[in-house]
């Protein structure tokens, strides 16, 4: 589907060619692409300016049938983020016109001043992800993804980075498990279906598969992750994954939180922010697909998933505020609100992976709080670790694969606000502000000396709007953030 190809531009036939254009710079080396751009720049209506696009039809130096020119703004603004903003903008351009196949010159990168590499990986995902249509629900499917998606290079370029396309793909088929997952509707991924799912494609690839159903988790004393699932007719589950290579570096924790469906509990959520409540899951799945990418991939560490699976909804039967539970950790809480929930299974699931397989590192994914969304918006994850390195890493993988994280603080004195006059913890704090914060700091009273991590995803999990290479629903947010931040632990 997917690759890097040399051809003859006057020789071979091409469905539709697609050309990123500079405003104020040529950006290729190739004289037949050049020649195009200096063409399409003739037209008034076309400066190659951010936004811009034209589309030549049947033009007389080179056999494509069509040839789309996106601009991409000034040279200066030019970076990883903005090539892979224009791939995905081709391919959906491309889609739309029905083709089956596209190929993308890929400009060079000299003259550009960022490396190949770099170049090839940010173009080649924002492709593959904007090739990425959600529509298993509509009996009419107005397009289709495209059937191929080839990269214009040089001979040795197509050679030395032909691993590459196959990496980058692999990664992307996760990111697209992950939105699917979270794009699924609520009453199609129960706990039960969610975890069948899991496990279905985690066997595919080998990977060692354990579920924990009510009753081994009432035997293991997982409560609280039990008193979240009070409510709910369908049973939580709690899924382990383990990528276990023949020699691993280190062992690598995951924790992903997963509430397939967030009523808020006894504590309602109202109306307009149930709606979109069937992506409070959005950590699991990131944490499922990154398991299962890296198997795909073989990766040399030791990486176990630690998936707990709950619905949050009321009833006769459901946790109240003002309970107080037990969690797995040993450690209780009192329920200041029941739509904290996804700290209270967290919590069990954190204590577990480290008890029961000591990892160098944990992170956990979770669409925890709205107050991280007040504190960053909706494109940004918080990041919260008192392990220097490990926040500077996520940072870092952050940054490559613009899935961004921002460092956020774990003041020891916000302890006191989680306390509890009647036991060891409340899951709420005492005051509304700080909310983010507060929630980490739960968080971080299971983890013992374990180097730590907490990814807040309440905001990029989710997107409300199409953007470049990303339709609405599910963005597979985390998936493409660990797989990189794996290969710098």
């Amino acid at each position: 589907m997917l690759s890097l190809k040399s051809v003859d531009l006057k020789k071979a036939k091409i469905e539709s060619l697609v050309i990123p254009v500079c405003e104020d710079k040529n950006i290729h080396d190739d004289n037949i692409i050049s020649s195009l751009v200096d063409t399409a720049k003739k037209v008034k209506a076309f400066k190659g300016e951010k936004e811009d696009d034209i589309v030549l039809y049947h033009l007389s130096d080179v056999k494509a049938e069509s040839i789309i020119f996106l601009g991409l703004g000034k040279f200066e603004k030019l970076d990883a983020e903005s090539l892979r903003a224009m791939a995905g903008k081709a391919v959906k351009n491309v889609i739309k016109k029905k083709y089956t196949e596209v190929l993308i010159a890929v400009p060079a990168a000299a003259k550009m001043n960022i490396r190949l590499k770099i170049v090839l990986e940010a173009m080649m995902e924002g492709a593959l992800l904007g090739n990425h249509l959600y529509d298993r629900y509509k009996k009419e499917k107005k397009h289709r993804s495209l059937r191929r998606i080839d990269f214009l290079v040089n001979a040795d370029e197509a050679k030395t980075y032909k691993k590459l396309a196959s990496r980058i793909s692999t990664v992307c088929r996760g990111t697209i498990l992950a939105r699917e997952w979270v794009s699924m509707p609520p009453n199609d991924k129960r706990p039960e279906f969610f975890a069948k799912s899991i496990e279905s494609h985690a066997r595919k690839e080998n990977l060692n598969v354990t579920v924990f159903n009510e009753k081994a988790l009432k035997q293991k004393k997982f409560g609280a992750m039990l008193a979240v699932a009070a409510g709910s007719l369908s049973k939580p589950r709690l899924v382990i994954l383990e990528h276990k290579p023949a020699k691993p570096k280190k062992t690598i924790a995951f924790v992903g939180k997963g509430v397939t469906f967030d009523s808020g509990g006894i504590n309602l959520k109202t109306t307009a922010s149930l709606s979109e409540m069937k992506m409070d899951m959005a950590g699991a799945a990131a944490v499922a697909a990154t398991l299962i990418t890296a198997a795909r991939l073989h990766l040399k560490h030791n990486i176990v998933g630690i998936i707990p699976i709950v619905e949050n909804m009321p009833s006769g039967n459901a946790t109240r505020p003002g309970d107080i539970i037990q969690s797995y950790g040993g450690k209780t809480v009192e329920i200041g609100n029941t739509d904290a929930e996804g700290r209270l299974i967290l919590i069990d699931a954190l204590s577990y992976a480290i008890k029961n397989y000591r990892p160098q590192t944990v992170i956990d994914l979770a669409t925890l709080t709205g107050a991280c969304i007040v504190a960053l918006g909706e494109k940004i994850a918080g990041a919260f670790s008192f392990d220097d390195d490990l926040a500077e890493n996520i940072i870092l993988s952050g940054v490559n694969t613009h899935e961004r994280c921002w460092r956020m603080p774990l003041p020891e004195d916000y302890k006191d606000l989680i306390k509890s006059d009647f036991a060891d913890l409340n899951n709420v704090p005492a005051t509304r502000a700080g909310g983010a914060i507060t929630a980490a700091l739960f968080l971080s009273e299971f983890v013992k000396d374990t180097s730590w991590a907490h990814i807040d995803i309440a905001g990029p999990a989710y997107a409300k709007k199409e953007s470049a290479y990303c339709g609405v629903g599910g963005t597979g947010f985390g998936v493409r953030l660990l797989c990189d931040l794996l290969e710098r632990l």
